[in-house]
């Protein structure tokens, strides 16, 4: 079986910072490249504060964190990822973004190398078509915030080899996660169960079935959630949520995962959630209030 010594992350936004410091914090040298200096300052700087975090809760020493941050190189250069034995691609969701990037790769990177893509709802056949190593292509589904979270769903295609599998099942241990097996579809495992879920919440305000508080703490206590769905909406992103739902209803053509008028509205707005100061709640207090959303 393959064995993966190395890792290259495309993407130094929130979802690539993670799995660069997760994987860093596991002892493998990993090279992280974004587009710009700026983005790759960005995620420099969130991986440092977030490995000072783990330093101050006890989880990690002082020496752990600095080997960590030893691990790491951060580049503009996209050829400086190509020689990884594992590349992570962690852009936006745009599959003509992602496509043109494995294009790329798939000219520079070793036959070797295995590509991997953190998509959460994008199929991955659709880019491993894309590149001449469809057999070397598989899905890493990450959940946020990565260095937290445990779940990664691995992902195979009908072209992805036994090989290929096995390898990036166990890279997933190596850095301390628990992979599961996912089928090849929009969504995978979770999402094609969560974000029916965040919809119809959202669904349920529009009747006025509750409030958002109310319907955020019936399921918190009824179904001992550790949050309720509008409070998740928010820490997820509300445009994260939506372009997820537009890739399954366009996959599927399931009402269930069509979004919702009020769910479009806020997103036009720019109402975002947590990023933006503004979603289903607003965060210009504290604690958050429920936002006047004219409903």
């Amino acid at each position: 079986m393959t064995t993966i010594n190395t890792v290259g992350i495309v993407g130094a936004g929130l979802m690539g910072s993670g799995i660069a410091q997760t994987a860093a914090t596991a002892g493998l040298p990993t090279v992280v490249r974004d587009v710009s200096d700026a983005a790759i300052a960005k995620g420099k700087a969130a991986i440092e504060q977030s490995l000072g975090k783990f330093v101050e809760k006890g989880k990690l020493t002082a020496a752990q964190r600095e080997a960590a941050l030893g691990k790491l190189e951060f580049t503009t250069d996209l050829g400086r990822v190509a020689s990884s034995d594992l590349i992570i691609e962690a852009v936006f969701e745009d599959l003509e973004v992602k496509n043109g990037l494995w294009k790329e790769l798939d000219k520079v990177a070793p036959a070797a190398t295995i590509f991997a893509s953190n998509t959460s709802s994008l199929t991955i056949a659709a880019m491993a078509a894309a590149t001449k190593r469809p057999d070397r292509f598989v899905g890493l589904h990450f959940f946020s915030p990565v260095q937290l979270m445990a779940l990664v769903e691995v992902v195979r295609t009908v072209t992805t080899s036994a090989d290929t599998f096995a390898a990036a099942f166990a890279f997933a241990k190596r850095i301390g996660k628990e992979p599961i097996s996912a089928k090849d579809s929009a969504g995978f495992v979770v999402n094609l169960l969560l974000v029916p879920y965040m919809l119809d919440a959202v669904r349920a305000l529009e009747r006025g079935v509750g409030s958002v508080e109310d319907i955020d703490k019936g399921m918190k206590l009824g179904c001992n959630h550790p949050m309720g769905p509008f409070t998740l909406l928010d820490f997820t992103g509300l445009d994260i949520c939506h372009n997820a739902a537009e890739i399954m209803f366009k996959e599927y053509r399931e009402t269930r995962y069509a979004p919702p008028s009020l769910l479009k509205r806020l997103v036009l707005l720019g109402y975002l959630g947590r990023k933006t100061g503004r979603g289903f709640y607003d965060y210009s207090t504290n604690p958050p209030q429920p936002a006047d959303l004219g409903i």
